[in-house]
């Protein structure tokens, strides 16, 4: 089974062999500390597996797999031994009746006392003797490991199989010490019953099937569908054709005193995150507007969260960290699985984080900020390697190109600067043009400016790059970098018609905007058209997020509302 194989090793960590070898144990489940406040959890509470009991499972599947070599090092490394039989009575019964072939390859697997083994392997070799199995016999004292031992802990007990070997007949009374070998096969036996332990066969991908079954169950992972176990996503999962929202599906409402500020789903589809007014960060289930019980952490009341507000965040390419910037100034980044924070800039700028994301590596994480600035920060290195200059008010928004050799920033100046991203220099700034019934001598604020995804055909280069321009207007811009307008999309309304957040679907065929009037207008990019309305939410929207692969548009509010829209 080649493809359980894969899947098998993918599931077990093997950090485990280190822990076991120092005699620790591997948490299941792990969560930072308990948040007082409106979401206060019970005691912390973990469930630990003895990290030896991990590379057990793993020693089982190298076993029933054949993968010999692969058995023998984990053993040598971990210093674990499998110790572990299919069935007890088969193997005593192998003993008692001297199916010594069967029971030699058995035991290569488990680790028992010098004696007992000694005493088995004495057995062997009179046996050997008896049938006139010479060499066979000779080998086996002379060449296994039990033996040489024996020769250097108890020499007159060698010396004594010594010198049978080299006798031309053999005297069972006096090679058994007037026992019968019947007696003494059932004595190996009994000793070697008190050392070995009895594990139903594939227990690792048992485990791994129950784990998936249950995940199933939760509405994690979809039914009736071939999982990818490594990656934990449908391994065939099917795109659905792009379709503009006409209903609120489900709804996240915040306590009375919160409301989302920021959102964004991972890129693997599995989470929808949210950043709060009161500096939690949630995981939900988009499909249920449930929080995800299946993070520990959530589970047992503890949270990620910021001691300001959290006003930006996005995922890493793998969907496995996420950073989160505040009201602060301050920029994190978490291990969603684990809920861990693996990364902290306590001064990532002087004022609120108003926009985050990562480069095309996960390498680095850019930010745009009240303090009228974008930075550039590295993962590893934890430090602000590059800054965006050139913009006299807030920067709102800030994205690499597809090919992140540029960085284009839009701000409340009104303006779009194209930077080089290597050098941090300034290319080109846009100024986009207000609708006609507005003057043209004053500057309309820019709240986004997104890179359209890459259209079938193209390269993927920055010079290509289309962006979308959302300004406090009721016009949104299609303009490339060098500031010409290629589309122009607009709500009609000249009262509470101005938008104030805008999202491109995956695939670049619908521009969603939600304006002041609290509804979602949803165009078709092809053609400019106005599609669709929908109203979701009672007062301001804030921002707009989408779902990789699904027709699922998310609208966070100012109403204390999280709201699932979809076709």
């Amino acid at each position: 089974q080649p493809g359980a194989a894969d899947a098998a090793f993918a599931a077990i960590s093997a950090a485990g062999v280190s822990a076991a070898a120092r005699g620790g144990s591997a948490l299941v489940a792990v969560a930072g500390a308990r948040t007082p406040g409106r979401r206060a959890g019970a005691a912390m509470a973990t469930t630990s597996v003895e990290s030896a009991d991990v590379i057990r499972l793993m020693l089982q599947f190298c076993k029933e797999n054949g993968l010999h070599r692969t058995l023998q090092t984990l053993q040598e490394e971990s210093r674990v031994s499998l110790n572990t039989v299919d069935s007890l009575d088969g193997l005593m019964g192998d003993v008692t009746h001297g199916r010594w072939d069967v029971v030699l390859q058995a035991v290569s697997y488990l680790s028992l006392p010098e004696n007992v083994m000694q005493d088995l392997y004495v057995q062997v070799i009179l046996e050997m003797l008896e049938v006139r199995e010479i060499e066979l016999a000779q080998q086996l004292l002379r060449e296994t490991a039990p033996m040489i031992a024996m020769k250097q802990d108890s020499a007159e007990r060698y010396l004594r199989l010594e010198s049978l070997l080299k006798k031309t007949f053999f005297d069972p009374r006096d090679a058994y010490d007037g026992l019968p070998k019947e007696k003494r096969r059932s004595e190996i036996a009994q000793a070697m019953s008190k050392h070995i332990a009895v594990a139903p066969p594939s227990r690792l991908l048992a485990l791994i099937g129950q784990a998936m079954k249950w995940q199933q169950h939760a509405g994690i992972l979809p039914p009736n569908t071939r999982i990818d176990v490594f990656r934990g996503v449908a391994a065939d999962a099917v795109e659905e054709r792009e379709q503009c929202p006409t209903m609120i599906a489900k709804t996240v409402k915040f306590g009375e005193k919160s409301h989302p500020e920021c959102a964004c789903f991972s890129p693997d589809g599995q989470y929808c995150v949210s950043g709060s007014v009161d500096g939690f960060v949630e995981v939900w289930d988009y499909q249920t507007a449930m929080l995800r019980k299946d993070l520990s952490y959530q589970e047992e009341g503890s949270f990620m969260m910021h001691d300001q507000a959290v006003i930006g965040l996005a995922f890493s390419r793998d969907s496995e960290l996420l950073a989160t910037g505040s009201q602060d100034g301050q920029l994190k980044v978490w291990k969603v699985a684990s809920g861990q924070c693996v990364r902290r800039y306590a001064k990532a700028h002087n004022e609120g984080i108003t926009s985050v994301v990562w480069s095309k590596d996960s390498s680095q994480i850019l930010t745009a900020s009240f303090d009228g600035t974008a930075r550039a920060h590295g993962l590893k290195s934890g430090k602000t390697l590059k800054e965006y200059r050139g913009h006299t008010s807030y920067v709102n928004s800030a994205v690499y190109t597809r090919d992140g050799a540029k960085v284009i920033t839009g701000s409340s100046d009104g303006n779009v600067i194209v930077f080089d991203a290597r050098t941090s220099e300034p290319i080109n700034t846009i100024t986009p043009p207000p609708p006609p019934h507005l003057s043209s001598t004053v500057q309309y604020a820019v709240n986004a400016a997104l890179v359209a995804p890459q259209p079938p055909g193209q390269s993927g280069d920055s010079e290509d790059a289309v962006v979308f321009v959302c300004t406090r207007t009721n016009v949104i811009h299609m303009m490339n970098l060098q500031g010409q307008v290629l589309k122009s999309f607009s709500s009609g309304r000249r009262e509470k018609g101005d938008f104030v957040a805008i999202v491109i679907s995956p695939k670049g065929e619908w521009l969603y905007a939600a304006a002041e009037d609290h509804k979602l207008y949803c165009f078709s990019i092809a053609t400019g058209a106005l599609e669709q309305t929908l109203k979701v939410a009672e007062k301001e929207v804030i921002g707009l997020t989408h779902h990789p692969s699904r027709n699922v548009v998310a609208a966070f509010c100012s109403d204390g509302t999280l709201a699932f829209t979809r076709p």
